[in-house]
């Protein structure tokens, strides 16, 4: 029965399209029907035949067939024996595995030693894998093993999980010859050679290939427990045709986002270390201590869900006296002086390391870490910094400002097996300059440059100190510094027991907040072991007294660390609240009151900018590079202690807690105490900042660019304060808790009316600076709502009544104005005003801030098993 419906637009009626699809069938049949035809005059494929494009008979590849050992490893070979055996015959490199170390497992780090312009430092991690390496018939397989997912080996689950996590074979080897004890000998040049996906950089440098004619092994150097692999590997990627994209700054070489177009060759070290046969009794991570950390999926634990088992990372250290309240260890943690640190520094290298002694001890360890001299080719020809056995701080000669602190561990239990600290000579040059900029007016000695010998040693072993934490596993405490009660950094009997931070693993550097007055010993300025370092390293390293295994630790640990309830200042910083909880800043003093402690120290920057035109300009005959660099300090220290004050709002004050603790994690900062950031920030950031403003300095700098500088600096301050994330976390505040809280309303209207104080003065005036700024409101606004990222929240309607407001205000100034200036700018920023609010309107991106080189040192990141001065 046919059906007749209404026709809609161009679609036929019904009746056509039936009789459309019958006709496209009949044309399909009759297609088929001619297949089938032709198919059926094709004689039937032979079934040992492949099929085209399909290859099921690929070829095989001939069993090994070992040969004799002196055929392979022939006079011609350069041998040294180790971990492996290494041999080298010519350009091919040989290992010789002992039966012993098959089937045994090894981590394998990963690191780009000589790095390319826009891949970070040289020196830094490329990840790392288990490896194990087995015997199969006549070849050895390398196979990565993974411990994401684990279950005890005597449980039924554990072979279900060895099913699902079968080990990946990365390479495998046809077994060359065999040595003594049947050890199989295997060639090893392709590895390091060619492109293996897991030790590759390759995602790493953004690269699209790897080149391996021009890639080749530099050396192999086996030791007892470790293998050291240099390799040169080259990459490419394509030469795009260049384009301009107008306001986009140049990328920082260090932290752009891969290699150039074209070709990059990079230095990579491999390096291969014995896991211990017997692994190390793993102490189980808690968030309320600040450890570095590694995980594991359980299976085998006895839960409704498979937990994620996060152990520290941590040393092995063992009492000799079980029983004494203080022992020596069994073995202490060693760390060597490289043989090419300057003689002179030496000795605060040693004081830095051994410096730690008093937190271990809190552990119940005497004499746990020590700080010895490398030696003499003449006393050890043997020795050197690549042997795992041998921690090193690694001077090296580079203008790079800073050092690091990674170190390697046993990924099944966290045992920290190396640690290489590495100390760039220019990090000298950093600390000078953040001590004058800081510390100048607490310490005579730093008030002309250079600094002497005795403070430069200090300074050394501080950064020193810093870095041995992180290799004893420790992150960074940013909490730290806002939990001493307002006053105490002032306070010269407080901060010579307490120093004027609870950790050296903080960035609170020096104490800029004490005045002249306070009369704090110089040796006070530096940070040091803290209580909070001596606590931590009793959490995490004091045996536990009848605890067989990590879960019998829980309890205890948990008691140790609800000690913070009752002490604030042994708090760590809280997971995931960087930025939104105004305790977590970097390079801050005091800043439990940040207004308090913003307010002294630029009473202390005053003083500084004093002493920097005769301490910057003391080498007679130099030019003024120096002059440059501790200027932009100044300005990098002004904006940083700003920031601290522009943070409190929108802030929420937090305590990691787990369950069993009264009380929430995230408590909203008062009211009151934003309004009052906000009116300091107006009252002093965004006024014209005179402090910074001298002719006498500026104009031995540079012929122009002072109101750059000045308006780069400020704007540092108001792109913190008028964060979008700062923004809607006020919104969410008044939808959980109300009208009592900072309206993100009427924070808006308190930043306008500081930027824009000049309209509603009787006779608007605007200097140069302050008509700077304003255009940088404008520009930052304008991005908010039209540019790439433009807001779609609350924030949105919020920018656009500012701006309404602000238009009117800007009319209702006009007819006041008599200064020219002033009149012609306000009457540009109106018509701004209108282009933004005009939705056809699209306003390109701000260029980026010239910040200098200050940024990019201090607001450096920690990555895992990293630490970074």
């Amino acid at each position: 029965m046919w059906v007749v419906t209404p026709t809609s637009g161009n679609r036929p009626p019904a009746t056509s399209h039936t009789i459309n699809l019958l006709m496209k069938h009949i044309s399909l049949f009759v297609f088929g029907a001619v297949l089938w035809s032709l198919n059926a005059q094709t004689p039937p494929a032979d079934p040992s035949q492949p099929i085209p494009g399909v290859n099921l008979a690929a070829p095989r590849i001939p069993e090994p067939d070992p040969k004799p050992y002196d055929k392979v490893i022939t006079k011609d070979a350069k041998s040294k024996a180790g971990l492996f055996t290494v041999h080298v015959i010519k350009n091919k490199y040989y290992y010789e595995i002992p039966k012993s170390e098959l089937g045994k497992e090894f981590l394998w780090v990963s690191q780009i030693a000589k790095t390319t312009i826009g891949v970070g430092y040289g020196g830094q991690m490329a990840g790392n894998h288990v490896v194990r390496w087995e015997r199969h018939d006549n070849r050895v397989l390398l196979r990565s093993v993974s411990y994401e997912v684990v279950a005890d080996h005597t449980l039924p689950i554990a072979r279900a999980v060895q099913a699902s996590n079968n080990d990946t074979i990365v390479m495998a080897f046809n077994i060359e010859a065999f040595g003594k004890d049947d050890a199989p000998v295997i060639e090893v040049t392709r590895l390091f050679a060619t492109e293996v996906p897991e030790f590759s950089p390759r995602a790493r440098l953004r690269a699209r290939a790897m080149d391996p004619a021009r890639s080749f092994i530099e050396r192999i150097s086996p030791f007892p427990q470790n293998i050291e692999v240099e390799a040169t590997q080259t990459f490419t990627t394509p030469i795009e045709p260049p384009t301009f994209t107008p306001n986009v700054p140049q990328p920082n070489p260090f932290f752009a986002g891969g290699m150039k177009p074209g070709s990059a060759t990079v230095l990579m070290h491999y390096s291969m270390v014995k896991l211990p046969d017997h692994p190390m009794q793993a102490r189980l991570f808690d968030s309320r201590v600040g450890y570095f950390s590694t995980s594991q999926m359980d299976f085998g634990q006895d839960e409704h869900r498979a937990p994620r088992r996060t152990y520290i990372a941590k040393w092995r250290l063992e009492k000799k006296d079980p029983n004494a309240a203080l022992s020596e260890p069994v073995k202490p943690i060693v760390y060597y002086i490289d043989p090419a640190t300057p003689v002179k520094w030496r000795p605060y290298l040693m004081k830095g390391i051994e410096e730690w002694q008093i937190a271990f001890e809190e552990a119940g360890f005497k004499n746990a870490i020590i700080a010895k001299l490398a030696p003499t080719p003449e006393e050890d020809p043997e020795w050197s910094p690549e042997d795992v056995r041998y921690s090193v701080i690694r001077w090296l000669p580079s203008t790079i400002e800073n050092a690091s602190g990674p170190h390697i561990s046993d990924p099944r239990t966290g045992e920290i097996l190396n640690a290489d600290i590495q100390f760039y000579h220019n990090v000298m040059n950093l600390s000078r300059d953040w001590y004058f900029t800081q510390a100048s007016p607490n310490d005579p000695r730093a008030q002309t440059l250079p600094l002497p010998d005795d403070l430069m040693g200090a300074l050394l072993q501080y950064v020193v100190a810093h870095e041995v934490g992180h290799t004893l596993g420790f992150q960074h405490n940013m909490k730290a510094s806002s939990l001493y009660p307002a006053g105490k950094v002032r306070d010269s009997e407080w901060v010579k027991k307490m120093g004027h931070t609870p950790t050296l693993m903080d960035y609170s550097r020096f104490n800029y907040v004490a005045q002249p007055e306070d009369k704090i010993a110089v040796e006070d300025l530096i940070p040091k072991i803290g209580p909070y370092d001596k606590w931590a390293t009793h959490w995490g390293y004091a045996p536990i007294a009848g605890a067989k295994n990590s879960d019998e630790e829980k309890k205890t640990l948990d008691e140790w660390a609800r000690e913070q309830d009752k002490t604030p200042w042994l708090r760590f910083s809280t997971a995931g609240t960087f930025g939104s909880d105004p305790g977590e800043n970097t390079e801050a003093v005091g800043d439990a009151d940040a207004v308090a402690s913003t307010a002294l120290g630029l009473k202390n920057l005053n003083r500084v900018m004093g002493y920097l035109l005769k301490a910057a300009t003391a080498k007679q005959g130099e030019p003024f590079d120096d002059l440059n660099s501790v200027y932009g300090r100044v300005l990098g220290q002004w904006a940083l202690e700003m920031n601290h004050v522009a943070v409190i709002v929108g802030g929420l004050d937090s305590q990691e807690k787990h369950s069993g603790q009264d009380g929430v994690r995230f408590m909203p900062v008062g009211r009151e105490k934003q309004v009052a950031a906000v009116r300091f920030l107006n009252e002093n950031a965004f006024a014209t900042p005179t402090l910074l403003i001298r002719p006498e300095i500026l104009r031995r700098i540079e012929p122009t660019g002072a109101l750059d500088r000045i308006k780069s600096t400020q704007m540092r301050v108001l792109s913190t304060l008028l964060d979008n994330r700062r923004i809607a976390r006020l919104s969410e505040g008044e939808a959980l808790d109300g009208m009592k809280v900072y309206r993100a309303d009427d924070f808006l209207t308190d930043v306008r009316k500081g930027v824009f104080k000049e309209l509603e003065a009787a006779s608007p005036k605007v200097d140069a600076y302050r008509r700077n700024l304003q255009r940088g409101y404008m520009e930052l606004v304008a991005d908010k709502l039209n540019g790439r990222g433009a807001v779609q929240d609350d924030t949105r309607p919020l920018l656009r009544g500012e701006l309404k407001t602000l238009s009117g205000e800007l009319s209702r100034a006009l007819p006041k104005t008599t200064d020219r200036e002033t009149r012609l700018h306000l009457e540009d920023l109106r018509d701004q005003i209108a282009k933004v609010l005009d939705p056809k309107f699209v306003v390109p991106p701000p260029p980026a801030p010239v910040i200098g080189i200050f940024r990019a040192i201090s607001e450096d990141t920690c990555w895992p098993d990293y630490g970074i001065y």
